[in-house]
């Protein structure tokens, strides 16, 4: 039987705060059973194909160093792709740098947990 991933689990110091951060930015909704301790964003979501869950779970330890593993995100339907870095920056993201390697475009940002995530902007440019 072929796994999948069901949920991907983030440690964090505040659950509602940091779901909401990505519920935001991922135009999805916090379950309703959310507390400052857990919180879940489409839970139940890998059952129907669609995108894993998020899961946010409230940990005594600070996050320290970088990330092993980050989200990359796409802009989908916005001509100007910064408008989406701007969004992403009103909602609590902050900028870290931007790059061109590989044949791509992309900004590197935090969440407001310093989680470290890249928003592609497509092709690079010479």
């Amino acid at each position: 039987m072929p796994l999948s991933i069901a949920q991907i689990v983030i440690d964090c110091a505040d659950a509602q705060k940091l779901a909401t951060f990505w519920a935001q930015a991922l135009d999805r909704q916090v379950d309703p059973d959310a507390s400052p301790d857990f919180a879940t964003i489409g839970h139940g979501a890998a059952s129907t194909g669609s995108a894993p869950a998020l899961m946010f779970i409230k940990v005594p330890e600070p996050k320290r160093g970088k990330n092993r593993l980050h989200f990359d995100l796409a802009a989908r339907q916005v001509p100007d792709w910064r408008t989406e870095v701007d969004r992403l920056l009103t909602l609590g993201a902050t900028r870290v740098d931007e790059h061109q390697a590989f044949g791509w475009h992309w900004i590197t940002m935090r969440d407001p947990e310093g989680n470290e995530f890249d928003l592609g902007a497509g092709a690079a440019t010479a």
